[in-house]
């Protein structure tokens, strides 16, 4: 088959314009293809960027919480009712809400943040500048700041960093609250939030005064060394009322993306574009091997009559599909790079270009421009070696 790449590839670069035209299209369905899986990963990623970052081995949620930024509250007490299990370290209750965040700089409510309350007493986290600055949240109404908020928050990395006195207030279904930032930290922005705080869970309900007392979102379970994780979960569940449900740390990071992929249209919307990317390139592709065939009948008649089989035919009209393939690829794969570093900073998400990705889209790529190939070879059927007198 590779014998034959010479002529295919001659063949194709003969009508430099034409070729230039189906690279375009491939380079276009591949940034298209890149741009929306990147994105599409990038949501699922930055929706369990807290999951990731929370040190515990299990978890408990309300049954009718449907993702992080839809939580519903279940009772304190059942947190409290795992320490009967010898297998477990310690329990902590973790808060979440919403809250109107006042810019300092303009004095106006931009938009909403997201706030994580724990309890001081346990070190959950393992995001950067969260343990570090935890005795700072022992003071009545501070807070961390997230360093990768958005820059619509005002400027609270750069004044703190300058050693400024970070001051503002936070809104509660109408309760005001004076707050100081007093550290940073990292987490980032996702699809559900532009912005995040972590203080303590005593700040958080004085920001949430409105909260039923015994009432929290999410429990978090931390197991001695050495336990079966999945057999817990099962033990706890058999134990427990059904007003809970327990999540191991991996089954609640793929609840996470269930949601965002099947009971929201996002995911859908996503794939719908990596389908019309491969279609546009595949038409593309098509109408050039189409009219490179069809303007070339004559001397493929004059290879069937010189006892050349279809097969043979058919193999070099796949290869300049090959050659279409890969050569659109590479810029397009360096294009989409580029893209990505664009769109990470214009939205704070994690949109970072992985190698299995990369591989996949390259495979498409060529089975495309394969299936274009096939499809265009159908005109040399009729090429009839009586076509040549």
């Amino acid at each position: 088959m590779f014998r034959k790449l010479p002529t295919a590839w001659l063949q194709l670069r003969y009508q430099r314009v034409r070729l230039t035209v189906a690279l375009s299209g491939v380079i276009f369905a591949v940034v298209i293809i890149f741009m929306q899986l990147g994105i599409r990963d990038a949501l699922f990623d930055s929706a369990v960027r807290l999951h990731k970052g929370l040190e515990g081995d299990c978890f408990l949620i309300s049954p009718r919480s449907t993702s992080l930024i839809a939580m519903e509250t279940f009772p304190e007490r059942r947190l409290d009712q795992v320490l009967a299990f010898a297998e477990v370290d310690f329990v902590t209750p973790i808060y979440l809400g919403f809250a109107q965040w006042k810019n300092p700089e303009t004095r106006n409510y931009w938009r909403n943040l997201y706030v994580t309350g724990f309890d001081l007493r346990y070190q959950i986290f393992n995001l950067p500048g969260v343990n570090e600055n935890i005795e700072s949240l022992k003071i009545p109404d501070r807070v961390l700041f997230d360093r990768n908020s958005r820059s619509e928050f005002g400027p609270i990395v750069s004044e703190f960093e300058q050693k400024k006195t970070v001051t503002t207030e936070v809104s509660s279904r109408g309760n005001n609250r004076k707050i100081q930032v007093v550290g940073l930290f990292e987490l980032g922005t996702s699809f559900g939030s532009d912005g995040n705080l972590i203080t303590s869970h005593l700040n958080f309900l004085r920001i949430f005064s409105d909260r039923k007392k015994g009432f929290i979102d999410i429990g978090l379970i931390k197991l001695k060394s050495g336990t079966n994780i999945q057999k817990f979960v099962n033990q706890v569940e058999n134990f427990l009322p059904p007003d809970v449900k327990v999540f191991s740390k991996q089954q609640f990071i793929k609840f996470e993306k269930t949601y965002w992929q099947s009971s929201t249209a996002i995911g859908f919307i996503f794939n719908l574009g990596v389908g019309l990317g491969l279609i546009v390139g595949m038409v593309v592709v098509y109408q050039i091997l189409y009219t490179n065939v069809s303007e070339h009948l004559p001397e493929y008649a004059t290879l069937k009559a010189m006892g050349y089989r279809h097969k043979y035919l058919l193999s070099m009209v796949l290869q300049q599909g090959l050659f279409i393939g890969i050569l659109g690829y590479v810029p397009g794969f360096l294009i989409s790079i580029i893209q990505y570093e664009i769109t990470k900073k214009a939205t704070l998400l994690p949109v970072e270009m992985t190698l299995n990705r990369a591989i996949f889209v390259m495979f498409a790529t060529i089975i495309m421009c394969f299936i274009s190939g096939a499809t265009a070879v159908g005109k040399l059927k009729s090429a009839d070696p009586a076509d040549i007198f």
